[in-house]
């Protein structure tokens, strides 16, 4: 076995890996967008004859972290499947301790084992270790049904808002980048309770993206000709992402924000036939009316004991620890 690692301060090496994307933040494409948009990209590959690994990383302010962003519902090496591969990444895990006293990683799933991976990884090659959860995944698992099934399941407050407010407002999706749709949007945004949109260029960049890719859903609710409620949602391989959503604070009691949600959810249960609605990461207790089924998100950091730069932020997890075991004793 000859393994090579190699750092690449681009991403364009990412294209090889490409069948290994499991949604809209694994492709070469968002890590080329979020490098555009003045991410500093370390792209960290092992290959030893025609397998291939890779961690898609970012200079950070405290060592290497994922190339990530508030934006982005999961982060995950793109390692394929196999013990083989696992010794590409106990490689890229041990080669790593020559470029950083300090890498982390976030969010990462583990329904899918890649936190367990790369904890087992790293801890292997010798690395300090601290996997934690740092977030939530809301999902719906639609399991067949149709719109009308999975409605008939929710709360009844929610189903008798509906019933009462929907003809309030009119509902349009976009299944294409529409400028005056995403005007709409914004203008939405601009006067609801959300604080200002950090890095708007880039979100309009990716909704850009994804309209030329026939992936966006882009719904706006009007009443009486303004725009009053809006959200933006992908879909991709059998999963609807719902990435942000907001509505017009005055116009609260329209209740436009349910009737938009409950028109987009007919359309990508009924229109797309997804398997999965993906509500991104937070606690927001909204969601869980919507959503059926909840999932960690991890932190893992990794700390080298070797290299003094390491040695303060490997005393406060130390005495973390030790705080956390006290207070359970």
């Amino acid at each position: 076995m000859d393994i090579a690692v190699s750092y690449h301060d681009t991403v364009t090496k990412l294209q090889a890996l490409s069948a290994l994307s499991q949604g809209p933040f694994d492709r070469a494409e968002w890590f080329a967008l979020l490098a555009s948009h003045g991410a500093r990209p370390l792209t960290v590959m092992a290959q030893d004859g025609a397998d291939c690994a890779a961690l898609p990383l970012m200079h950070g302010e405290h060592g290497l972290e994922s190339l990530s962003n508030w934006f982005s519902f999961t982060w995950r090496p793109l390692v394929p499947a196999g013990e083989h591969c696992d010794t590409l990444l106990a490689a890229i895990a041990r080669d790593l301790k020559q470029q950083t006293h300090q890498l982390t990683l976030a969010p990462i799933p583990d329904e899918d084992g890649s936190a367990t991976r790369l904890e087992t990884a790293f801890r292997a090659a010798g690395w300090h270790v601290q996997l934690e959860v740092c977030d939530e995944n809301h999902v719906l698992p639609v399991q067949g049904r149709d719109f009308a099934a999975y409605w008939d399941t929710r709360p009844g407050k929610m189903r008798t808002t509906l019933k009462r407010k929907a003809k309030k407002v009119e509902t349009e999706i976009y299944t294409q980048f529409d400028e005056g749709g995403w005007r709409a949007y914004q203008s939405v945004y601009d006067n609801s309770w959300k604080p200002e949109e950090e890095r708007a260029d880039l979100l309009e960049a990716f909704a850009r993206a994804e309209g030329d890719a026939g992936r966006l859903r882009l719904g706006v609710a009007r009443h009486d000709g303004a725009p009053v409620a809006a959200q933006f949602w992908t879909v991709e391989d059998g999963t609807a992402y719902i990435h942000k959503l907001a509505h017009v604070e005055a116009a609260k009691p329209l209740s436009a924000g349910t009737t938009l949600s409950a028109a987009l959810f007919a359309y990508v249960i009924d229109q797309d036939e997804v398997g999965l609605v993906d509500f991104g990461t937070g606690s927001d207790a909204y969601k869980r009316d919507w959503m059926e089924l909840n999932r960690p998100r991890y932190r893992l950091t990794c700390l080298d004991p070797r290299q003094p730069r390491a040695w303060p932020a490997l005393t406060k997890s130390r005495l973390r620890r030790l705080a956390r075991a006290i207070g359970h004793g």
